[in-house]
């Protein structure tokens, strides 16, 4: 069995239910999420209670849950995006600000270079490893890309941006039924995600016809 089916059936183990669990960006592996903008929005209230970051996180993810609309799903997804992007270390957020304006840039060996530095640095970041898959992905690496896409997922099992990733790098492999379990685990985190559905509805009868 081949190093890339190891890893891609690991990947889709791991997204089972028995399993744990806008300016201009650089050029986006799909699913990832550019970290970029860090700026809270204003608009969201916030409890006079103080609330950990952990709890903050789980707040908005079951708002992203219940959210009735696309626009009203993609504006906590945006303050989920925002959340994910702190790293906690002012080094790893300017190396990670280098990083993006590399891949902007066109330089995507530069660009993994200080993404390997920044995994080094803060190997419990999960967006660390999600951007350095986006990289990857970007360089001609999905072998590699598929194993950061798991290493995020270990360190943020919602990740809905590196579920749909890791979907689109199995699709275009040819794998459509691992595709649509990571396409459709992303959809239990975040019902609205527009890319999904239709990716999801591309595949629905490829996949389920086969399987009647």
């Amino acid at each position: 069995m081949s190093l890339f089916r190891i890893s891609s059936a690991f990947l889709v183990l791991a997204l089972t239910p028995a399993g744990s669990l806008a300016q201009p960006t650089p050029p986006q592996r799909p699913g990832a999420v550019a970290p970029s903008d860090r700026m809270d929005n204003p608009a969201e209230p916030e409890s006079q209670a103080p609330r950990t970051p952990a709890a903050t996180l789980d707040r908005l993810f079951q708002r992203l849950h219940d959210a009735r609309t696309p626009e009203e799903a993609k504006g906590v997804a945006n303050l989920i995006q925002r959340r994910w992007a702190r790293s906690g270390s002012d080094t790893a957020d300017l190396l990670m600000t280098r990083a993006q304006q590399a891949l902007k840039a066109g330089q995507t060996d530069l660009a993994i270079e200080l993404l390997d530095r920044i995994v080094s640095l803060q190997p419990d970041w999960a967006e660390a490893w999600n951007q350095r898959a986006n990289a990857l992905y970007l360089a001609g690496d999905s072998v590699r890309s598929l194993l950061d896409i798991g290493e995020t997922l270990k360190r943020e099992p919602r990740h809905y941006g590196a579920m749909m990733g890791l979907g689109f790098i199995l699709r275009q492999q040819g794998d459509d039924k691992a595709a649509m379990v990571a396409f459709r685990k992303a959809l239990e985190v975040y019902p609205e995600f527009e890319a999904v559905k239709k990716a999801v509805d591309s595949l629905r009868y490829e996949v389920d016809g086969r399987e009647t």
